[in-house]
């Protein structure tokens, strides 16, 4: 019998069914497109994207019959929440973590409970891109979408719902909300009553592996799916990423390079609160119990992206498959780093700024740039960002001895060696950089005993591939480098604002 992990990211989903060896019998990946409807607006059609779950579903469950799958479990994006009846009908689209709606309500938060006695209960910094603001958005400017809806559901609790069972949620993904409480593992009766959202439009929080039944023989036997396959509850996507890349005990971070750059250090025990929140840091549940995480995030794969669509998009059409494309571009670049900077605040920061008042910014052009360098300089400057905040924890004995690299971007020679010249410590490429999708079947068999705990699972499922080790003279140049880019930000910092907020108000005014 055969373990299936899900993952439902922000531009895309997969599935992936695993022997309980751990090999790959069958994948399948869907797209789905980010909804721009107004300027500063980004979200999903949820009816679409469900359907495009089911689509992997169903493709990877009749290609992997020989092995029939017994159990599931999901990792899905965090914040973005969907409104549902108790029938099981998708009432309107999600809000994205992109999106700037709601951040109004952040301040009247903030009048109400001070960001020290707020993180002592939900350890987050408290800002626009969590669920809270945009179901308070809802509440006060989609009146009749909010009453209607019976439940707000998070993708994970979302999909476990729509296969037919209890609506519950991860520890995890409970905490992106901004109203759970990561002691009493339960909604916060503090936040809730401050906020006027009821208990009963949220599903019952519960740890990540807990079997929330079976999926519905009618459901079933449209996703190719034997009878009784079991439903485990998964987990935030940077939480289950962890898994798959191996770690279930502290002294590793995971770097996971998709849409978002996202370097999930693991512990043992909550952190010191007072020096997390000081370095802008979270904290948030892991997928095995009694470990902790916290995320350093920013874009990183979304400018590659940009960058390809911008300045290569004729080379495209006779370009082969993906991969070979961008190894065709990276081959480009030049081998030591360059003297470009890029700020990677094209859209609104992750920790410890979050800023929403900026905008990117290339500095150091000339007629003789190559797009070769720009690509590197995308790639280093989106690395170099996370520095600082690694930093603080390992002065803060969080113990970091080498990263492993999954997603899209651990595919990238070029950019995990830049990233262990920059660190100066190693970067490992596992056999399957899928980590999440991985992550939510190794889950799945711990929740349903497939192998002998956690270990057992890991040592099945997680093989490296390569490992980069850091250039010690590149990783001179690099700390060079470093000095002049933190100087960047502050001095451009005023007028990206400025800029931003002239842009938006002209936006404002032309939609009258």
């Amino acid at each position: 019998m055969s373990l299936l992990g899900i993952d439902v990211g922000t531009t895309g989903c997969k599935a992936a069914a695993f022997s309980e060896r751990g090999d790959c019998l069958a994948a399948a990946y869907r797209e789905y497109p980010t909804l721009r409807p107004h300027e500063g607006w980004a979200e999903l059609d949820s009816r679409h994207v469900w359907a495009q779950v089911r689509a992997v579903i169903a493709e990877v469950a009749g290609k992997a019959h020989a092995d029939p799958v017994r159990a599931l479990s999901v990792s899905t994006l965090g914040e973005a929440v969907t409104p549902v009846s108790r029938g099981r009908e998708i009432l309107g689209p999600c809000i994205l973590s992109s999106d700037l709606r709601g951040s109004e309500f952040i301040e009247e938060l903030r009048e109400s409970v001070s960001q020290d006695e707020f993180y002592a209960i939900n350890p987050n910094l408290l800002g626009p891109q969590y669920s809270l603001p945009k179901l308070l958005w809802l509440k006060r400017y989609r009146p009749e979408l909010y009453e209607r809806a019976d439940l707000f559901l998070l993708w994970g609790d979302l999909v476990t719902f729509l296969l037919g069972c209890d609506p519950l949620t991860s520890y995890s993904h409970a905490n992106r909300t901004l109203l759970f409480d990561i002691r009493r593992e339960d909604w916060s009766d503090r936040l809730l009553a401050l906020t006027g959202i009821p208990r009963d439009k949220l599903a019952a929080p519960v740890p990540s592996g807990t079997v929330a039944g079976t999926v519905a023989d009618g459901v079933a036997s449209e996703l190719n799916l034997p009878r009784g396959v079991a439903v485990v509850v998964g987990g935030h996507d940077q939480c289950c990423n962890s898994l798959g890349a191996g770690i279930f005990r502290t002294g590793s971070a995971v770097c996971g390079i998709g849409t978002f750059e996202c370097i999930t250090p693991t512990f043992d025990r909550i952190p010191d609160p007072a020096l997390m929140l000081a370095q802008g840091l979270n904290i948030e549940h892991h997928v095995l119990p009694g470990l902790f995480v916290s995320f350093i995030y920013n874009q990183a794969g979304s400018l590659v992206r940009w960058f390809r669509d911008t300045f290569a998009s004729a080379d495209q059409a006779n370009a082969g498959a993906p991969q070979d494309f961008y190894n065709r571009l990276s081959r480009e670049m030049p081998p030591e780093p360059t003297r470009l900077f890029v700020l990677p605040y094209f859209e609104i920061t992750g920790p410890p700024s979050f800023v929403v008042d900026a905008s990117g910014v290339i500095l150091g052009l000339k007629t003789s740039t190559t797009r070769g360098e720009i690509l590197k300089a995308i790639m280093e400057c989106t690395t170099l960002y996370f520095v600082d905040s690694i930093r603080a924890l390992q002065e803060m004995g969080m113990d970091m001895s080498e990263f492993i690299a999954t997603g899209g971007g651990a595919r990238s020679d070029q950019w995990l060696q830049i990233k262990a010249d920059i660190f100066g410590l190693p970067f490992v490429r596992p056999r399957v950089i899928e980590g999440s999708v991985l992550g939510a079947a190794v889950l799945a068999g711990i929740a349903t005993g497939a192998f002998e705990g956690t270990a057992g699972g890991v040592s099945r499922f997680v093989r490296r591939d390569r490992v980069f080790e850091p250039d010690a003279a590149r990783h001179r140049l690099y700390r060079e480098k470093l000095e002049e880019y933190r100087r960047l930000f502050p001095l451009l910092r005023d007028f990206l604002a400025h800029q931003e907020r002239a842009k938006r108000s002209a936006d404002s005014s032309g939609r009258g």
